[in-house]
């Protein structure tokens, strides 16, 4: 099953959307994580979530989890298809429980009191295109499944 996760080819392009995102999922998950980039850290989130927004204290800190562990799963190609869906489930709770309100569009012009899901699409078109083809080149995944490839080919048939 491992083998299943982690597989991949050595696709450049799959390589530059996997670092793309897992930056930006890292930097929103420091910010709720340690509180860097203007963040509240843990603690104020966890707040947050469990009261203003009445998400239980396990799911809050799956959500944090998931950006903050998940970004940098991402940025290594270290388990690429699980990193992928942490942040694919975050994204849909997140469309359902706010952003779906606010219509389609992002907040540009401040007219309205919250953003829309546009940006969340397109992170749910990255993570579903990374949970099928996994992390791609330059990645930690690249290289725990070109080894057991070769060590699946090195074993000897047996006669």
């Amino acid at each position: 099953m491992i083998r299943k996760l982690i597989t991949t080819d050595n696709d450049a392009s799959t390589t530059i959307l996997r670092l793309v995102l897992g930056v930006i999922f890292f930097a929103h998950g420091a910010q709720k994580m340690l509180g860097r980039f203007g963040g509240y850290g843990f603690t104020g989130t966890m707040g947050f979530f469990t009261g203003a927004m009445h998400i239980p204290a396990v799911f809050a800190f799956l959500a944090i989890a998931a950006e903050f562990f998940g970004g940098l799963g991402l940025i290594f190609g270290l388990l690429t298809r699980v990193a992928s869906f942490g942040i694919f489930s975050n994204m849909v709770v997140a469309v359902a429980m706010v952003h779906r309100q606010f219509g389609f569009f992002m907040n540009w012009t401040g007219a309205q009191k919250g953003e829309g899901y546009e940006f969340h699409l397109l992170v749910l078109a990255v993570t579903t295109f990374l949970m099928i083809r996994g992390a791609g080149a330059a990645s930690v995944d690249r290289l725990l499944s070109s080894r057991a490839n070769d060590r699946i080919k090195a074993r000897p048939q047996a006669a």
